[in-house]
């Protein structure tokens, strides 16, 4: 094998890519292909559409409904608890995206300013700034 080869090998497939049937995602899952369709029902997984209707589960969708059966079975979370933690789970994700944009803005604007700035000691006098065009 190549270097090349290797590189295309080791890297990771797209946590979103809708590629698993709904007969393997269960496999992966550990769970029943019709407890896959009650919790599409149940709005708790929503796998994507194929064209011809049938259900398309990507690895992110499988490890949710790995969690959903922990949650379920070693925590005893019921379904309505358990969706209510994936939405919630999701608003915390989608606000903490939110966050690390905002962060990266302020920054952005930060190191546009600080070469504008100039320290000033501390004092009670007052100081006055007049840009140079108009000393």
């Amino acid at each position: 094998m190549s270097d090349k080869q290797r590189k295309k090998s080791e890297v990771p497939p797209d946590p979103d890519a809708r590629v698993f049937v709904i007969s393997v995602a269960a496999e992966l899952a550990g769970m029943h292909a019709q407890t896959l369709r009650n919790y599409d029902r149940l709005g708790l997984v929503t796998p994507h559409r194929a064209s011809g209707g049938g259900r398309r589960y990507s690895p992110r969708d499988v490890a949710l409904l790995r969690e959903v059966q922990r949650l379920s079975q070693d925590e005893g979370v019921n379904l309505a608890g358990i969706k209510r933690i994936i939405e919630l789970t999701n608003q915390v994700e989608a606000l903490q995206h939110r966050v690390d944009e905002l962060a990266a803005e302020i920054a952005q604007i930060h190191a546009s300013y600080r070469r504008d700035l100039v320290p000033v000691p501390r004092s009670s006098a007052l100081v006055v700034w007049k840009p140079r065009g108009e000393r």
